[in-house]
């Protein structure tokens, strides 16, 4: 019974009369309180209270590791944010931590592993994402993967700098200067203008042939048909500019001394009008209504040295190659023939154009490139490579053809049209893509010429007006090439 006494003795000792001031709250003392103080709101706790209180709360900011506090979260579901994943995505990013940590296998190229995560990233996002991304430190830009949209919308390009893009000239769409071309005869076959190398411009007015000096502006009346009823057909420099030859309706060829207007001679052989004409040198070609092509020398009495025979309707186009080499002549058959300068025979017929053939022209910096127009039915211009007889290319203008020729200053095509169509256009060679239309004539542009610099085109239409375009300007850094010598052997031997 002995151990009985001594418990009751401890018992007693440790019994409290009193509660202890100075020990902490109980815990739910400080649930009690906290619940009361925020409903009560207008009491204030005493100091011993508040203290307590200060020192049982959980702190609302940890100390981080630089020192500074940070926040808590208070949401009751959790203290970070977990999202929600599928089985094969933690399947992949499981085993992509686990080749991470995985030495390098011997022998494993860098191509293999590339296309191992590029596996990849094409099953996890869809597509691969190095081929997506829009900015790279260098290189070219990479096109999207197909069928992927940017919903950015973000555009890219390489754009060139200022000095490696190439400088376009600049072509006005009006016309330096108008001239009246009043009783003009607006008949498709004719020719009815040429640009002499003395920068002199011969235009054929019904029965009249008038002179425009390009340099002084001034007006010559050079000749007028004698005959009732006659008219000019053609008109055409020789190749130095001091003569011009003149077709008529009365079936002659004239030649004229420029400088001192005198008609030379008059060479009979057609019996038709003569709507063509074309220099070589001291050889002058006529064509006929007949389909006849005549060849005179002007150097010596019988004039009348050859004729070539192969259209079965009017000749109305006849050009010389630079070189001499070569003579093209178009036709009302729709056909197109070359002939040999030296043997006078014909050397290819070309039938491929289905309207008349009246615009032909020889490419200057390529003697045996021939450029063909056919008319309303054709509305093609062919170019020709005489060597092998084949046509290189053709193109539809949609529009009647009726006049070409080159521009050697920016090696470019101009042809003259009509239905349906009256402009004049300007094509890149040997390409025919279109560089611009010259519009402002109110009819069919029935003939073309170029100044003897090659800067300015000069269009005849059916509008009675003659207009000159200024669109091959010579570049200023490009040297001039020295002019040719006169023909004075032609001069002296004319008769």
């Amino acid at each position: 019974m002995s151990h009985f006494g001594f418990e009751n003795d401890i018992h007693s000792v440790l019994k409290l009369d009193m509660p202890i001031t100075n020990a902490p709250m109980a815990r739910w003392q400080r649930k009690a309180s906290t619940s009361t103080s925020a409903h009560a709101g207008a009491l204030s706790p005493n100091k011993s209270t508040n203290r307590s209180l200060s020192l049982s709360k959980t702190p609302s900011k940890t100390p981080g590791k630089n020192g500074k506090t940070q926040s808590t979260p208070s949401n009751a579901g959790g203290d970070r944010f977990i999202p929600v994943r599928n089985a094969k995505q933690m399947d992949v990013a499981s085993f992509l931590l686990s080749k991470e940590n995985e030495p390098a296998e011997e022998g494993a190229s860098a191509a293999n592993q590339q296309a191992t995560q590029k596996a990849w990233s094409v099953t996890l996002n869809g597509y691969d994402v190095e081929d997506a991304k829009i900015l790279h430190l260098g290189g070219k830009p990479l096109n999207a993967p197909e069928g992927y949209q940017n919903n950015l919308k973000v555009l890219y390009s390489q754009v060139h700098t200022p000095a490696s893009m190439k400088k376009s000239r600049y072509i006005s769409s009006a016309p330096e200067r108008i001239l009246d071309a009043p009783e003009l005869r607006n008949d498709f076959y004719l020719n009815l203008m040429d640009w002499g190398r003395q920068n002199l411009l011969a235009v054929a007015l019904s029965e009249q042939v008038y002179l425009w000096d390009a340099a002084q502006g001034d007006i010559t009346l050079l000749k007028k048909m004698e005959e009732e009823n006659g008219y000019i057909c053609s008109v055409s420099w020789s190749k130095d500019g001091n003569f011009l030859a003149i077709g008529t309706s009365t079936c002659k060829v004239e030649l004229w001394d420029v400088q001192y207007q005198k008609r030379l001679r008059c060479m009979d052989s057609h019996a038709t009008r003569v709507g063509c004409l074309s220099w070589n040198d001291h050889v002058l070609s006529s064509g006929a209504r007949s389909g006849l092509i005549h060849q005179h020398d002007v150097r010596v009495a019988e004039h009348h040295t050859c004729t070539l025979r192969g259209h079965a309707q009017e000749v109305c186009g006849l050009a010389w190659s630079p070189d001499g080499r070569y003579l093209a002549s178009g036709g009302n058959d729709n056909t197109v023939n070359v002939w040999s300068g030296a043997q006078q025979t014909g050397v290819h017929c070309f039938t491929e154009h289905e309207g008349a053939v009246k615009a032909l022209a020889w490419c200057p910096w390529q003697p045996s490139i021939l450029a063909s127009g056919g008319g309303t039915s054709d509305r093609n211009i062919r170019l020709w490579n005489v060597n092998s007889g084949s046509c290189i290319t053709a193109w539809d203008t949609q529009s009647q053809v009726s006049s070409l020729l080159f521009a050697a200053n920016y090696k470019e095509l101009v042809s003259g049209h009509g239905f349906a169509h009256d402009q004049v256009s300007i094509w890149k060679y040997p390409s025919l893509t279109k560089v611009t239309d010259l519009q402002g004539h109110e009819g069919r542009v029935l003939n073309l010429s170029l100044s003897p610099d090659g800067s300015t085109v000069a269009s005849l239409s059916a509008d009675e007006t003659l207009r000159l375009w200024k669109c091959f300007e010579k570049d200023p850094s490009k040297k001039a090439k020295p002019a040719g010598g006169s023909s004075s052997i032609i001069q002296q031997h004319i008769r």
